[in-house]
């Protein structure tokens, strides 16, 4: 598996990040990537599809709670992760999501203030990840994508990393409490679709572009060992 564990040599934002937060977010990819290693074998594809630079959306299916440490642990640019804002208020999890920078997300409201920030994060060259799906998968499969769910994407007219994992379903499934500590863990990282390709889109058309592909995806890896 590729090493992952050292920055890009050119910074990609213009936003001020704590060196402590800096460091602290690739340092922990290093057991990050050891631990999906060891117990689930991970194999991560098409990472040379990442965009080197600007505003970059990663889409993705949601199969558990390993996906977002994953996803990130396989890019090699710095990843921003959305967290409901309940989260902050839990002592044992707040201190690792604020040093991740993660984004408070009010998902009992609007959520305007999540929203704003993740446009601003987006627009100064910094990449994201959003899970269309609304929430963790209950068989396996990919759901359908919520409304409203790419709005990030259109606003800030971002480049779209289509990506999509599997064996993180087995692995953990939504009614286990603790994950298994084994499987095959598959991850693969899709063409990029620039902005200028789909700003004439609407956004159901949006969707179900996405769906495609990342359906697509989906099959690929169930064929990989």
């Amino acid at each position: 598996m590729e090493n992952t564990s050292s920055p890009p040599k050119r910074s990609l934002s213009n936003r001020t990040i704590s060196w402590q937060k800096r460091l602290f977010y690739y340092l922990v990819r290093i057991p990050i990537n050891l631990f999906f290693m060891i117990f689930y074998g991970v194999r991560f594809y098409g990472r040379n599809n990442m965009p080197n630079e600007g505003g970059v959306v990663v889409i993705s299916n949601h199969q558990s709670h390993f996906d977002p440490p994953l996803i990130a642990a396989g890019l090699r640019r710095r990843l921003n992760f959305l967290a409901r804002k309940s989260l902050f208020r839990l002592k044992s999890f707040a201190w690792l999501i604020d040093m991740l920078d993660a984004i408070p997300l009010d998902i009992e409201g609007i959520g305007f203030e999540g929203i704003k920030e993740s446009l601003k994060r987006l627009r100064n060259g910094e990449m994201l990840l959003v899970f269309p799906e609304g929430a963790r998968t209950w068989n396996g499969e990919i759901a359908p994508f919520l409304q409203g769910s790419l709005i990030l994407a259109q606003r800030s007219k971002a480049t779209i990393l289509p990506t999509a994992l599997n064996g993180c379903y087995d692995a953990w499934p939504r009614v286990n409490k603790f994950p298994w500590l084994w499987g095959k863990i598959r991850v693969i990282y899709g063409k990029p679709i620039p902005y200028t390709e789909f700003k004439d889109l609407q956004e159901e058309e949006l969707r179900q572009l996405l769906e495609t592909r990342i359906a697509e995806l989906f099959q690929t890896l169930k064929t990989k060992r």
